[in-house]
This record gives C-alpha cells, sequence and structure tokens, in this order.
C-alpha cells in the first residue's frame, strides 16, 4: 500500500510538472513556429512572461517623455510597441501575453472580416482579467442569448427618440458647469477635469435617475478599483471596494423599486436603469436578467460611457484651442443653427451640424476612444489565408488604421476635418479602418448618446467663450481605457 502511495505522491507533481511545460513553453514555440511559416512574424516567445515584460519597459520609456504641443503623432508614447513592430514585422504580427497569443491585425479585409463575424466564430475579449472585475459579464463582454437579451434592452434605451428626451437634462448639466466657468473668465480652467464631473453628472441623471453625489461616488470607486488591479494590489483589498461597488448599485436599485412600489413611478422608470429594473422584475424567464447581470450592467455604463465622452469633449478643445480657425468656423455654425439660445433636437437641427459632425470624426480619428479591439477564437480558424489555432487572441490596434498615411494622405497626422467633408466613406482611401465605436453587430451601443451630448455641449461653450491653450499644457496623451490627457488640459477661456 506505501508503495502505491509512493508511487502516486511522484507521479502528480510529474504529471503537473509536464503540463505546466507543456502550456508555458512547448505550446507556445509551437504556434511560433506555425505562425512564422505562414509568414507571421513577430518578436520571440520569452518563457512564462511573453513579450509582456518588453512592452511594459516600452510604456514607462515612453512616459518619460513629451510631444511637441502640436504633434497628433501620438501612436509611439501611448502604445509604442506596436509602434515599433508594426515596422519591424509588418502589418500583421504576433505577440505574446504571457504565453496567450495575440495577432495583431491592421489589414482593413482582415479587420471588416472579424468585426462583422459573419460565422459566429470571433467571440469578445477584453484582454485582460481585471477588466472583468471592473465592468463585470456586462454588455461589452457576454455572449450568445445573454447578450442579445442585454444589447435589445440598451438599444431601447439609447434609441433616437430617447435621446430627444434626455436633451434637457443634458443642457442643464452644461449650463450648471458654464456657470461655475464665469468665475475664470481670463483665467485658466482645467478642461479634462471639468468634463469629467460634467460628464458624469449627465450619465448619473440620464441613464440612472441618480444624483450627481450618487454617480460621483461610484465613478470613484471604479476608479479606484483599476487603480488597484493595475497596480497589482492584493486581491482582498480590491474584493473589498467590488463589494462596496456592489451595495452602492444595490441602494440606486432598491430606491427605483421603492418608487415604483410607493406609486411615485407608474412603472420603473423609461431610463436605462428603469430597463434593466423591468427586465430583472419579470416572470418570463426567456426576458428576465439576474440581479447579477443587472449591476455588471450599470458598471459597463458608468465606466465606458463616461470615459468615452469625456476623452471626446477634451480632446476636442484641445484641438480647436490650436486650430482657431475651425473653432470660428463652429461657432459660426452653432450661431447660425441655434443663435444665441440653448441647443435642441427641434427641425433635426443636431444633425445639420455639418462642421461640427467633421471636427468630431477628425478628433476620434487622431484620439479614439478605443484603441485596441480585441476578440477570441475558440477554435481553429481561417482568417483570410492565416490559419488561427484554438484559444488565439486578435488585437485590432485602431490607431494604426486611423493614421494610416497609404489610406489617409502624407497629411495623416495633421488636424484637417474637411477630409470628412463628404462623410465617412470618402475620407479615405478604405472604408473599414475608422473604428471609433467598433464596427459591426458589436458596434458601441451608446454612440448616438456620445456624440449628442458632446454637440449639445461643444454648442454651448462656443456660444459663450472663445478660448485658447494655457502655456501650461503640456501635451502627453497615455493610453487608459480611451487616450487621456496625462496632465490635463488647461485652456484660457474669453467671454464673447
Amino acid at each position: 500500500m506505501l508503495s502505491v502511495v509512493a508511487y502516486i505522491a511522484i507521479l502528480i507533481p510529474s504529471f503537473l510538472l509536464i503540463q505546466f511545460f507543456y502550456k508555458a513553453w512547448w505550446k507556445p514555440i509551437r504556434i511560433q513556429k506555425r505562425m512564422r511559416a505562414q509568414g507571421i512574424k513577430g518578436p520571440s516567445y520569452n518563457f512564462l512572461h511573453g513579450n509582456t515584460k518588453e512592452v511594459q519597459d516600452m510604456k514607462i520609456e515612453a512616459t518619460k517623455t513629451t510631444l511637441p504641443t502640436l504633434s497628433n503623432e501620438i501612436l509611439p508614447r501611448v502604445q509604442p510597441h506596436i509602434y515599433l513592430w508594426t515596422k519591424l514585422y509588418g502589418r500583421n504580427f504576433l505577440s505574446w501575453h504571457g504565453d496567450r497569443p495575440e495577432l495583431h491585425v491592421t489589414e482593413p479585409d482582415l479587420i471588416k472580416e472579424v468585426l462583422l463575424n459573419k460565422n459566429g466564430v470571433y467571440k469578445k475579449s477584453v484582454g485582460e482579467k481585471y477588466m472583468h472585475k471592473v465592468m463585470g459579464d456586462g454588455l461589452g463582454i457576454a455572449e450568445g442569448k445573454k447578450w442579445m437579451t442585454q444589447r435589445k434592452l440598451a438599444n431601447h434605451a439609447f434609441q433616437i427618440e430617447k435621446l430627444k428626451h434626455m436633451v434637457p437634462t443634458i443642457v442643464g448639466s452644461v449650463q450648471n458647469m458654464l456657470e461655475k466657468w464665469s468665475y475664470h473668465e481670463g483665467k485658466e480652467i482645467d478642461v479634462h477635469e471639468e468634463f469629467r464631473i460634467l460628464t458624469s453628472d449627465v450619465l448619473s441623471k440620464t441613464a440612472f435617475g441618480s444624483s450627481y453625489v450618487e454617480g460621483q461616488k461610484i465613478f470613484e470607486k471604479l476608479g479606484r478599483l483599476l487603480s488597484l488591479l493595475l497596480n497589482y494590489y492584493t486581491n482582498s483589498e480590491a474584493d473589498e471596494l467590488e463589494k462596496e461597488i456592489r451595495e452602492s448599485f444595490m441602494q440606486i436599485i432598491r430606491k427605483r423599486i421603492e418608487k415604483k412600489d410607493s406609486g411615485e413611478l407608474n412603472y420603473y422608470g423609461s431610463d436605462y436603469l428603469g430597463l434593466l429594473v423591468a427586465a430583472n422584475q419579470e416572470t418570463d424567464e426567456e426576458k428576465k436578467v439576474t440581479i447579477d447581470t443587472l449591476i455588471d450592467e450599470c458598471k459597463t455604463a458608468y465606466f465606458a460611457g463616461q470615459d468615452t465622452t469625456m476623452a471626446l469633449l477634451s480632446w476636442v478643445i484641445f484641438v480647436l484651442a490650436i486650430h482657431t480657425d475651425w473653432q470660428e468656423k463652429a461657432r459660426k455654425e452653432v450661431f447660425d443653427l441655434f443663435d444665441d439660445k440653448h441647443p435642441t433636437t427641434s427641425d433635426n437641427n443636431l444633425a445639420k451640424m455639418k462642421i461640427m459632425t467633421m471636427i468630431v470624426n477628425e478628433t476620434f480619428r487622431l484620439y479614439p476612444p478605443a484603441l485596441t479591439l480585441r476578440r477570441l477564437v475558440p477554435c481553429e480558424v481561417r482568417l483570410g489565408k492565416i490559419l488561427l489555432p484554438p484559444q488565439s487572441h486578435i488585437v485590432i490596434p485602431t490607431l494604426v488604421g486611423h493614421t494610416d498615411p497609404q489610406i489617409w494622405g502624407e497629411d495623416v497626422h495633421v488636424f484637417r476635418p474637411d477630409r470628412f467633408a463628404e462623410g465617412v466613406a470618402k475620407a479615405a482611401t478604405k472604408t473599414n479602418v475608422f473604428l471609433p465605436f467598433g464596427m459591426g453587430p458589436r458596434i458601441c451601443v451608446a454612440q448616438n448618446f456620445a456624440g449628442t451630448e458632446a454637440k449639445l455641449a461643444l454648442s454651448m461653450i462656443l456660444q459663450r467663450y472663445s478660448f485658447s491653450l494655457s502655456p501650461s499644457y503640456v501635451h502627453c496623451p497615455i493610453q487608459s481605457f480611451s487616450v487621456f490627457p496625462q496632465q490635463g488640459i488647461p485652456i484660457i477661456i474669453h467671454k464673447l
């Protein structure tokens, strides 16, 4: 009996050791050889960490430098590894995140095939496991039937007619911000911080019917959670904060249910939270969403919903502060449409804003809200001529396509909104590379919400103020969820 026990005691560690070396060495090397045989090159795999140490070192080194203020060539700073490896290995290359193979794809036709996903093999992936803690299994990550249910609810919440009813709330929040600005005329103001407050206020009120204070607490906790996870703090700290975030959402949910039960509301509300709570209370299991799904959707909306619009507003003000000719063109359009009155959606006026749309699109091109789009292939699949092994990750670095001189021209890094004068389709030689909100069935559901909020806020600012970049500004964009200005965007405002 002892000999059998001793045999098992030897066999189990040996089996685990073999399994470890298969996963951490033999399999990655085999995949690397197969991909190179197909012409897909890239940095060599390193035992255990893959290329993560190289990427981290390059990012740290890049953040030690600043860019010239007028430079929109930000790829070498925000994603130095992708900038380098596309030059060394070509438009498509293989890199390693630990023992996970990541095929970076920049060819327009391959991007289209992945994002349209007509055969359903390209699953959504967030890349980093810590993002599941921040966003849960929400709309941005879910798959299959669960995703379809969540997408249907989100589509309903952010349809055009719903957005029209949000306009007075958005205008009111912008008005509150501008009233504070009146005390800073002729002085410096950090618009990135101002827009952080504005977008959290707007999202809290329009999507969740909650106060700015409630929303701000949640935003701060989500930000702290992300910071903890990025800086490798202990799981216990992150877990405790995650519980606090869950309880914050539960309080908002309970308040909504109480309002309905007390008769204060006839139903749970027509905003996003109301639709989610109603789905949670459904008796039909086909339509019902669990409380965990409800909370995950709230986390996704709070985290991603604020981030995109905050970044867009910040960078539009940045480029207009530099290019004052376009600032004047945008201001003229605003006064032609609205005079000195608050902007509205009546007569479809926001859709008539051709100059503003061109400026927003050009800003999205140079400073995209999503720097990478990720997909996972659970089984062996052929992408174009490339045969991908199971569990391969596909990374689409949007900024590469957004700043490709072969597609946009030699002036690719110049802020030139008129390239979009005839629409997105005619702005470039390829139509599958402008991806501010992705493409295909998983295109961002809140893109119209972000566009509406941005146009309203920018219109009201242009009606009241001219602005220029402060001499204290330092151009150092960094990669976060979106592209953020590391040291804010200080501007000097002047009342018209």
